[in-house]
């Protein structure tokens, strides 16, 4: 998986408060005072309303858009049973909020008509028991409204110029997530057409539950409108608001703000913004050499090999950029001379499952996925020579594990093995597949390379040719020594007679002091070779 992002310290704004509902209008001070009961509907009360209208007209139906809460005192509908239920159907059909009767002169007791009309059709009645001047409770409401609105537009535009700021200075995608995160208060994560989560930000514990349930959340946040923005995953109360990311006429991603807090139009406000400057930052090359796939495995993998967060942390990871994850064998994978875009087209090639990645250095890993039943080395063998086909390059393995938890001990193996052999290869007889069974001695000198006291003894033996004008003697010396003191292998390898190799080999040995055909001073010399290039690589 991208880059996923680390959580931001410090506490996070809350996004505006939700549009009033219908159950926060009738708790508004001056609606408590007429003593509201709610009559039918009760189980529609948190309805967003979207405006209050004051309507005394049997047909007030042909004049809403929805989301209304409609007030009146009901005194054309007196005695006339058939127009009350046509009034509150009518309300249905436009898909009011609310209707709010005032109790008097027309209708002194809640209307029997109207109250079974609007527990059919689930609209919220509500019924004043003292006298109210609608014209307090429209000021209140529509004051309220506004101030949410311009709230909304205010941090649309204050998300738009922080984003767009660190577009302008190369931020990467990890550090635009956090911004967004930090505005709507809540996990965010971006997707391909697949579904695999490519980065994430927000909170770390509510990014890991999501991620823990990604599978049940992708399905439901795209399964009924694929290819809108909008609210999937439920209602728009749930928070779970999506935003497509589209340019030049092609959708390749999407957007999810995962429980968003505030009401559902601010929230799509922000996901627009924050996917207008998502698909900004990918036109502009994101700060990054790599694709946001690429960068998602590498953080994937750089955080398995480093250790740092426990795997049984990183498996939701994994599984929501959609590596197979259960019931499955992981053969660690580190490959020298090779991209993470040919890694990944091998992959493909063959059908396998796996995630590919640069790791420091230079290396790319490969964590390759198979079924527990599947020949790990027979697949791993074929992976390794679909690879090497035209050009060599070296592909160092540790064994399956199947266990999640011993894949970072497995890519580090991987790693050492590589490391190992780097520099050198084309000396040394390598099979396709190297393990560490394979690196021997070398091996073991690459692990105490560090050491002083193998510094110091690596710099004592090859001290005359490492002060010598000549470094093409330490590359000849490199090479006979690797090939097992081969002559001719190693004349063949730097293209000189036997002649001039034999001259090249009295010079070493007298710059040296020793005697390369005595097998231990030979061995001696080769330690410290192995030692002194473990030390500059």
């Amino acid at each position: 998986m991208t880059t996923t992002s680390q959580p931001r310290t410090g506490s996070l704004p809350h996004p505006p408060q939700p549009a009033l509902s219908v159950r926060q209008v009738l708790a508004l001070e001056r609606v408590l005072a007429g003593e509201p009961e709610v009559v039918a509907g009760a189980a529609q009360l948190d309805r967003p309303v979207r405006w209050v209208h004051v309507a005394e007209a049997p047909d007030v139906g042909v004049m809403l858009t929805g989301g209304e809460m409609v007030l009146t005192t009901g005194v054309l509908l007196a005695g006339d049973e058939a127009k009350q239920a046509e009034y509150v159907q009518s309300l249905h059909r436009a898909e009011a909020a609310a209707v709010v009767l005032g109790l008097g002169r027309a209708f002194p007791t809640p209307p029997e008509v109207m109250r079974r009309a609007a527990e059919r059709c689930g609209l919220p009645l509500v019924v004043l028991h003292r006298p109210f001047p609608f014209a307090e409770l429209t000021e209140e409401v529509q004051s309220r409204l506004v101030r949410r609105k311009f709230a909304a537009v205010s941090l649309s535009e204050t998300v738009r110029t922080a984003l767009t700021r660190l577009i302008t200075t190369g931020a990467p995608l990890g550090r635009l997530l956090d911004e967004v995160a930090r505005h709507s208060g809540c996990p965010v994560v971006v997707t391909n057409l697949a579904h695999r989560v490519l980065a994430t930000a927000g909170e770390r514990p509510a990014v890991d539950d999501v991620l823990r349930d990604w599978e049940r959340i992708a399905r439901q946040a795209w399964g009924h409108h694929p290819g809108r923005s909008g609210t999937g995953g439920g209602s728009e109360g749930d928070g779970w608001i999506r935003a497509d990311l589209d340019g030049r006429g092609e959708r390749w991603g999407r957007l999810l703000l995962c429980g968003y807090r505030g009401d559902a139009a601010t929230g799509r406000l922000l996901a627009d913004r924050a996917a207008e400057a998502l698909v900004l930052h990918r036109m502009l090359g994101g700060g990054s050499a790599h694709t946001w796939e690429e960068q998602s495995a590498q953080s994937l993998l750089t955080d398995l090999v480093s250790g740092v967060v426990p795997a049984r942390r990183l498996l939701p990871r994994a599984r929501a950029a959609g590596l197979p994850v259960n019931r499955r064998a992981f053969v660690p994978l580190v490959v020298l001379d090779r991209t993470p875009g040919q890694l990944d087209r091998v992959l493909r090639l063959l059908g396998m499952s796996g995630i590919a990645a640069e790791l420091a250095g230079g290396a790319a890993a490969v964590l390759l996925s198979l079924a527990r039943d599947q020949d790990a080395e027979a697949l791993t063998a074929r992976f390794a020579a679909r690879l090497r086909a035209g050009s060599p390059a070296v592909v160092a393995a540790a064994d399956a594990r199947t266990a999640w938890e011993d894949v970072p001990a497995g890519l580090r193996e991987a790693q050492h093995v590589a490391d190992a052999v780097a520099g050198s290869s084309a000396a040394l007889d390598l099979p396709a597949v190297v393990r560490l069974r394979d690196v021997h001695l070398r091996g073991l000198v690459r692990l105490l390379r560090d050491d002083p006291q193998v510094q110091s003894f690596a710099e004592r033996e090859l001290d005359g040719l490492l002060c010598g004008p000549d470094q093409e003697l330490l590359g000849v010396l490199r090479t006979y020594l690797a090939t097992g003191r081969n002559k001719s292998r190693t004349a063949q390898l730097h293209h000189v007679s036997r002649p001039a190799l034999y001259r090249r080999l009295e010079a070493i040995q007298t710059r040296l002091g020793v005697d390369l055909d005595d097998f231990e001073q030979a061995a001696s010399v080769h330690i410290a070779l192995l030692a002194h290039d473990a030390q500059q690589r």
